[in-house]
């Protein structure tokens, strides 16, 4: 499919991914390790994978400052004035803002791709196809588009879209409600209804739009932002961006404006894809070695099956009566849980952190 002209593609590449402790680290969170063991890290993929979608001089990638050295390191081919350096993390409305307010000031007629960076896809082209049905609509009309992908288990760890099954458009429809992270007898009624689908994350809007959303619905925050006109894509822009962000809310493009618009659909979408949020993520993409799974490592499994064995020195791993585990050893520190208690490792690395203060963050 050809490249899409007058659109930009802007890679959301914060977080320190702390339910993959112990291997994402303060230094180098996850999007910044090949977590697969595929030869490439999350965020170059990102990269390539939306090279094949616009120019590759229209990639922006927003990232906490501390974080621009990696980038410069692992994303070569970028000039920098394509990464933008956040000096604190104030959540997605303000990447939003501010990637929206400097695009704009550049192309003024833009359509923008927002995605994050730590993102699986395995169907490209069916990705790269809907991402075009996307564009077009967001370019004919006035909507903030986000591609929600169809559940096939009742999964908590998600956001959930309901939406009506009508289209409004060639694979477009209206959604009804958002829902954050809800508990598994609500998933498990939204999976069973049919009427509702994973929030990816992933968005396409014009600059227009996104604009005037963000007017309506978050003012005091992209007026601060506004205010910097006439510095953005100069000298002076990281003057203002420094100045703004001890000053501005920290909120959510879900929270801040999506539930509250009226103007806002989704491509119901299946392209293979994975937020890669938990090691279980991780386990669910691996290819089975015998009965269990492994990375970077040698395993002698014993009466063992279910398992999921990652290594950071490709060392002889030996296991004996373990079920549905997964044990991560790097240099420093070495985690044994449960697969289903997938998402308590977010707590581990807190409290680790806490008792050792800072040592093993």
């Amino acid at each position: 499919m050809k490249i899409l002209k007058n659109t930009y593609a802007v890679i959301l590449a914060g977080g320190i991914g702390s339910r993959f402790w112990p291997v994402s680290r303060k230094d180098k969170p996850k999007q910044f390790i090949d977590i697969l063991g595929t030869g490439k890290t999350l965020i170059q993929q990102a990269c390539d994978r939306y090279t094949k979608l616009v120019p590759k001089e229209n990639i922006i990638v927003i990232v906490n400052e501390d974080y621009v050295p990696l980038i410069k390191e692992q994303l070569s081919e970028l000039a920098d004035t394509q990464i933008l350096g956040e000096p604190m993390g104030k959540n997605t409305s303000a990447c939003v803002a501010y990637a929206a307010n400097k695009i704009a000031d550049l192309n003024s007629e833009a359509v923008i791709i927002i995605a994050p960076s730590d993102h699986l896809i395995q169907n490209e082209g069916d990705f790269i196809q809907q991402m075009h049905l996307a564009h077009r609509f967001a370019k004919e009309n006035d909507a903030l588009i986000t591609l929600g992908i169809k559940p096939h288990r009742p999964d908590t760890g998600y956001g959930y879209i309901q939406y009506n099954k009508e289209e409004t458009s060639k694979g477009v429809n209206k959604v009804i409600t958002f829902t954050e992270k809800p508990p598994l007898e609500m998933a498990e009624k939204f999976l069973e209804s049919g009427d509702f689908l994973w929030n990816s994350g992933m968005f396409v809007w014009s600059a227009k739009s996104i604009l005037t959303a963000l007017d309506e619905h978050l003012p005091e925050l992209n007026l601060t932002f506004a205010e910097g006109k006439g510095a953005y894509n100069t000298p002076l822009e990281k003057q203002h961006i420094d100045r703004i962000y001890t000053e501005i809310q920290s909120v959510s493009i879900d929270n801040g404006l999506l539930e509250k618009a009226d103007n806002v659909y989704v491509l119901p979408s299946d392209f293979g894809w994975s937020d890669l949020g938990t090691w279980k993520s991780v386990y669910e993409q691996l290819p089975a070695d015998g009965d269990n799974k492994v990375l970077n490592a040698d395993l002698e499994a014993i009466e063992s099956t279910n398992n999921l064995i990652v290594s950071d020195k490709n060392k002889l791993v030996v296991i004996k009566d373990l079920e549905g585990y997964f044990v991560v050893d790097t240099e420093d520190a070495l985690l044994i849980c449960k697969i289903d208690q997938e998402q308590e490792v977010k707590k581990i690395a807190s409290h680790v952190q806490k008792k050792y203060n800072g040592r093993y963050s």
